[in-house]
């Protein structure tokens, strides 16, 4: 079974729930307020995992759920300074991850997507 949360501009669903896994749309710096959040990449990466973080809990997760992320950097000169924020968002068991260099579709320097793991119904 298949259940979709939140809503989007554009034709995504921000997290679908797939049996005991939850995927979270790739996630871009944008605040609260439609706008992008320009900046550094430290700036940008602590946005990007807030919406990831926002996204996870309307399907009921949290980022200990993670399992999984996909990063693309616009530039991989920012590697040091993304890792130093998504390891604030991570600082036990970090979830497996791939990080690629790539142009992203927005005049953006990173974008993560990602794959939680929640049981619906947990054992007792």
């Amino acid at each position: 079974m298949k259940q979709t949360f939140g809503s989007s501009h554009v034709p995504l669903s921000p997290a679908v729930r797939a049996g005991d896994f939850i995927f979270i749309s790739g996630q871009v710096p944008v605040g609260s307020n439609g706008e992008y959040v320009g900046g550094t990449i430290e700036a940008q990466t602590r946005q990007v995992l807030e919406n990831v973080k926002a996204a996870l809990a309307l399907a009921g997760a949290e980022m200990s759920d993670v399992v999984k992320t996909t990063v693309w950097l616009e530039d991989a000169r920012d590697f040091s300074g993304f890792n130093k924020v998504y390891a604030t968002y991570f600082p036990t068991n970090p979830p497996a991850r791939t990080t690629a260099e790539g142009r992203l579709m927005v005049d953006i320097k990173v974008e993560i997507e990602a794959i939680a793991y929640k049981p619906m119904n947990p054992a007792s």
